[in-house]
Parts: structure tokens; sequence; C-alpha cells
């Protein structure tokens, strides 16, 4: 989906022409398009993802992965589409062929985001779209092959797919599309700053003028809509108010901005599909002491995460590092409250959480190109949360930030 098209399905276009949004220094100009000369991935890139995938499977003994409609298609073939009970998906094959299954009605539709050259399966409501994969596969002699399968594609397709080919090998494919997708390239990267520099300028636009009374809702609107302004496509627009705080993703309970207590927000946004995911926490009007230590606690836990995030190490070290700091100031043990109740950081790109994550046990080690949130929460259930959220980007000399934390609780945006 484009900018225009959220635009209009969100109701946002009518809120900026009515309202249109100033720059935060206060000026007449609009909002700056910070995704103006971002560029989308090419379909070159897209052909050496896909030789990169056939490396694997011959690396790893497959001949074939099917793949659903969703990130991985998008990332492999640039086809966007949404998951239904109609399947749409893709074959790839180690040696670089891929065919695309699509419902006869939707093939038009298909096309017109396909980016690299593939043969299009369709089928017509009375057929089985597994039954044409296998078909195809066996056309190419792997009736009896080893076909992986990427970890999100749902039960019924995989159950179908045994049985088009009854004697083939269904396994798991993680080795192929994780093995690709936790590596971001250069152009990658780039799109993820784009949107990581947007949400943190919608940060800024936001934090001044934030008012006592406001509803969740109201903060999350001015998040939005600026980010709508300077060009990034909003995901979500979480936040949290008083003692709300205290859990992670809140509560349903009515909130509103009050004198003394936490905002936490959490906000992320899109450009040409890759995301940011920024957390900022801070208190209206002047924090009380206790808030001002757990602040600084756990901004201090996050550097500790940060530094210990280094090429070769395992990425459940860089969680039981913060867990071991924290368990020092009283916190915890391990995941018990008040504390941290949730990992450390997951991996991001196309997809806001995608493997792998900072978590206590991941063996998985740290390789330049994967790219991380940082954000171990301190939660004090019934009173308040501080989390501040950044995203990180391995290189081979160690973490690189997408945005920079805050410096203290007093200039809590950064």
């Amino acid at each position: 989906m484009d900018r225009r098209d959220f635009l209009a399905m969100s109701g946002l276009a009518g809120f900026a022409a009515a309202f249109p949004l100033r720059a935060q220094d206060g000026t007449r100009g609009e909002l700056p398009n910070l995704a103006a000369s971002a560029r989308p991935i090419t379909a070159e890139e897209r052909q050496a993802r896909i030789a990169r995938a056939g490396a694997l499977m011959r690396a790893n003994n497959l001949d074939a992965v099917l793949i659903e409609a969703g990130s991985s298609l998008v990332y492999f073939t640039g086809i966007q589409w949404w998951r239904s009970e109609r399947l749409t998906g893709a074959i790839m094959t180690r040696e670089g062929e891929i065919a695309v299954v699509t419902p006869f009605f939707e093939e038009p539709s298909v096309r017109e985001t396909l980016a690299v050259p593939a043969q299009v399966l369709t089928w017509n409501e009375d057929k089985d779209p597994l039954s044409a994969i296998g078909t195809w596969l066996t056309a190419r002699g792997l009736a009896k092959g080893r076909i992986g399968i990427e970890e999100t594609v749902r039960y019924f397709a995989v159950d179908r797919l045994g049985r088009a080919l009854p004697d083939a090998a269904i396994v798991n494919g993680d080795a192929v599309v994780r093995g690709c997708r936790m590596i971001k390239s250069p152009a990658e990267l780039a799109l993820m700053q784009t949107a990581n520099d947007i949400t943190l300028a919608a940060y800024r636009h936001a934090y001044p003028r934030i008012e006592k009374g406001m509803t969740p809702a109201d903060v999350g609107r001015l998040i939005n809509s600026a980010t709508v302004a300077m060009g990034g496509t909003p995901e979500f627009a979480l936040v949290l108010l008083g003692e709300a705080s205290a859990y992670p993703h809140g509560s349903g309970k009515p909130q509103e901005v009050r004198e003394g207590e936490v905002i936490l927000l959490d906000s992320g946004c899109a450009v040409h599909g890759y995301q940011s995911d920024i957390s900022r926490s801070f208190v209206f009007g002047e924090p009380s002491a206790r808030q001002r230590t757990v602040w600084n606690e756990m901004r201090k836990g996050q550097q500790i995460a940060f530094e210990a995030a280094q090429i070769g190490t395992p990425a459940g070290k860089v969680d039981d590092a913060v867990r071991a700091y924290y368990e020092t100031l009283g916190y915890g043990p391990g995941y018990k409250l008040p504390g941290t109740s949730h990992r450390t950081g997951h991996g991001i790109g196309l997809d806001g959480h995608e493997p792998v994550n900072l978590v206590h046990g991941e063996q998985t080690e740290l390789t330049a190109g994967m790219c991380f949130s940082d954000e171990p929460g301190i939660y004090i259930p019934g009173a308040f949360g501080i989390r501040l959220e950044d995203c990180f980007y391995m290189t081979a000399g160690g973490p690189r930030w997408f945005s920079r934390p805050p410096g203290s609780i007093d200039e809590p945006i950064g």
C-alpha cells in the first residue's frame, strides 16, 4: 500500500488538508518529506536475493522453498498481497526458478507488483492451488525432493502440499529464508534509517504539543499525522499514560495526560516497506525522584545491551547482560517483576518483529547486517514503567544506532 492509499483509507488525507502541519521550529512551512529521496529495492537486488536463496538451498540440501503472501513474498518477488483463504504464494527452486500461484481472477492485480521473472500459475475456485505447485515441481523432477517451508506458511498449505507430493520430504525452510532476510543490505539499511528518522522527527513534533487531559488517541494522532506529512506510512502508535505504562502493551482502562505521570510512546512507520520502532518515556511536568532513578537505570540497561552486542556473540547473551545488571538493582530475577518481563529486543526489517530475538537462550551469533530493537524496559506494576527503545544494526566493527537514545528524562526525545 502506498502513502496515498494509506491516507485515503485512514482518513488522514482530510485531516492533513484541514490542519496543515508546521515545522518544529515554528515556521510556517510544512514538515519536510524525509522520504522524498528514499529509493525502493531494485529488481537487481531481488535477483541477488534469489541467487542467495539458491545457494542456501544447496548448502542445506533443499530443492525448493514455499512462501506465502506477506513480507517474505515481498522480499523475494516484490508482490504486495494479503493472506486469505485463497492462497497466493510462490515456490522457489535451488536453480533460481520461481512460480507464483494465485487465483485466476487475481492474476492481473498480482502482476502489478511482481518485480522478478516468474511463471504465474493460476487456479480456479474449484481447484487446489497446492496441486498446481505439485505439478510444477514434478515437471522439474522434484516429486521426491526436499521442499522447505517458510516458517509463517499456514498449516493448510503445508498439509495440501504433502498430499500433492506424497513422496517429497516437507521440511523446515528457515535456514534459507532467515539466512537471507536476517542480513540486511545497504539499500535495506538506508530505508530503515529513513523510517527511524521520520519516527524520531514525529516525536519531536508531538512532544511539545502534548497537553493535559489528552487521551492516548489524541497523542497518537499527533504522531501519525506528522509521520504521514514526512512521507512515512504509520504502522502503530502505542501511547501509555500513567499506570498503563507499567504494562508493556498497556491497559484498556480510560487514560488521560496528568501532571506528574509517565507518558510512554511506542511508535513505528514504514518507508518502502521497511520499518522503524522507537519508544520514549517521560513525565508530564516535573519527574519525581523515583521516576528519575528508574529512567536512568533503564537507560543504562539499554546501553549495556548495546555494548554487549558484538560480532560473534550469541544473541541471548545480550539479554543476559542486561538482566545481570538489573538484578544488582533488586529487579527480577530473570523475567520477574518489578523488572523486565519481556525480551531485550527483537529483529526488525520488513516486519516490525522478525527473527532473531535478543532473548535468553538464543544461540544465533550476531553477524554484520543484523538489525535489532534495544528496549529492556523496567516495569513496576501498579505504579509506572519506563521503556526507551532504539534500533541498531550490526557492522563488522560492532553495533550502530539507527536512532540515538536520549540523554536524560529532562530531554527525553533525543
